[in-house]
C-alpha cells in the first residue's frame, strides 16, 4: 500500500477523497466507491499500488486509438476497480469482483512495455484514474525511457490531479458514456459533467479520442447523437469519436445494438466531426478517409498503413490531418 494523494483528514479518524468528482467521506477502515482507497487510521491509502490484473500486447486500434500511431502495438496493464458503476460494465470482473493480483517491479514493467514492438504502456482494462499514484509514478519512468503512455479512461477525475498527470500522458481515449446527465445518473451512478471537463482540458495538452457505446432507445436518438457530436466539434471537430455496439453484459441484459442505428448515428456525427468510426461490428469501413476531398489515408485493412498523407496533410488536398505517426 501506499498513501493516497489528493484526500483531506477529516474529525474522527474521517478522510476525504478530492481524486474524483464523488468526493467520498470515508470512515476509519472503510474504502471509497472505486474500492481502491481505504481509510487506515485516519489516512488514505491506495490498495492497488503497483497491482496489476490483467496485462497482454494489443494492437493500438484496440483502445481504440485509430490516430495514435496507427497499425502500432502497445503493452496495456489494468489492475482493479472503478469510480463508476455502470450496468452495462463490459469489465466487471476486474472491477467488482475478487480478482487475481500480482506484484511486477517498475524495472519489469518498463522491459515488457520495450518488448514485440511496443511503443509504449497503455493503462486499461479497469479505470485508470483510479490507480492514480502508480500510474503517475511509472508513467514519468516510461516518459525517461522514450515510451508512450495511453490512458483508457471514463474521464471521471477532478481537475487537479488530471492537470498533475497530463504532462506525462501522451494519448486518451476518453469514454464518454452519452450526452444526459439521466443517463449517467441511473446507469453509471455518475455525472457528465465532469467527463466534459476532462475532455476539454485533455484535448488542449495531449492526442484525444472519444467512444461512445450506443443502446437502442437508450443513448442514440438522432437528437442525442447530434448534441453528442456538436459538443465534442464545439472543442475541436478533428477529435476522433468511436460509437461502439453495445452487448448485453453485467446488469444490462437489453439487445445488441442495431446496425443500422449505428450507421445512421455515424452519419449524423459526421455533420460536425471529421472523423467517426463505428466499433464491435465485423467487416465495417473503419479506414481513415480526408475528411475533405476523401481520399483513403489510412488502410486498417493493412494494419494501419498510411497511405496518402505527407507533413501530416492529405497528398491529394493539403487538408491538415489531426494524426501522431
Amino acid at each position: 500500500m501506499k498513501e493516497a494523494k489528493y484526500y483531506k483528514k477529516g474529525s474522527d479518524k474521517e478522510v476525504y477523497c478530492v481524486l474524483c468528482p464523488h468526493y467520498c467521506k470515508i470512515q476509519e477502515g472503510h474504502i471509497g466507491k472505486c474500492r481502491a482507497r481505504k481509510n487506515i487510521d485516519g489516512s488514505l491509502y491506495t490498495l492497488n499500488y503497483g497491482k496489476i490484473t490483467s496485462y497482454a500486447y494489443d494492437p493500438i486500434e484496440k483502445k481504440p486509438l485509430y490516430h495514435f500511431y496507427p497499425g502500432s502495438n502497445i503493452f496495456s496493464i489494468g489492475s482493479f476497480g472503478c469510480n463508476l458503476a455502470c450496468d452495462f460494465c463490459q469489465n466487471w470482473e476486474i472491477v467488482y469482483e475478487q480478482s487475481l493480483v500480482m506484484d511486477m517491479a517498475d524495472e519489469d514493467i518498463i522491459s515488457l512495455a520495450k518488448g514485440k514492438e511496443s511503443i509504449g504502456i497503455a493503462f486499461t482494462y479497469n479505470e485508470p484514474s483510479i490507480w492514480y499514484e502508480y500510474i503517475l509514478d511509472i508513467s514519468k519512468k516510461a516518459k525517461d525511457q522514450g515510451l508512450k503512455n495511453v490512458l483508457v479512461t471514463n474521464g471521471y477525475i477532478n481537475q487537479e490531479p488530471l492537470e498533475e498527470l497530463l504532462p506525462y500522458i501522451d494519448a486518451m481515449n476518453i469514454d464518454l458514456k452519452a450526452i444526459n446527465n439521466f443517463y449517467y445518473k441511473h446507469y453509471c451512478k455518475g455525472t457528465i459533467e465532469p467527463v466534459l471537463r476532462t475532455i476539454e482540458l485533455a484535448a488542449k495538452s495531449t492526442h484525444v479520442e472519444i467512444t461512445t457505446m450506443l443502446m437502442d432507445r437508450e443513448n442514440s436518438s438522432i437528437d442525442e447523437i447530434r448534441t453528442l457530436a456538436k459538443r465534442i466539434g464545439d472543442i475541436n471537430r478533428s477529435i476522433p469519436l468511436h460509437l461502439s455496439r453495445y452487448f448485453p453484459a453485467y446488469k444490462m441484459k437489453n439487445p445488441p445494438t442495431k446496425i443500422d442505428v449505428l450507421m445512421e448515428a455515424k452519419n449524423i456525427a459526421r455533420e460536425y466531426l471529421d472523423y467517426v468510426y463505428v466499433g464491435n461490428v465485423w467487416g465495417i469501413d473503419n479506414n481513415t478517409y480526408c475528411p475533405k476531398c476523401y481520399e483513403k489515408l489510412i488502410d486498417r485493412k493493412v494494419k494501419g498503413e498510411i497511405s496518402a498523407i505527407e507533413n501530416g496533410k492529405c497528398k491529394k488536398c493539403q487538408y491538415k490531418v489531426n494524426l501522431i505517426y
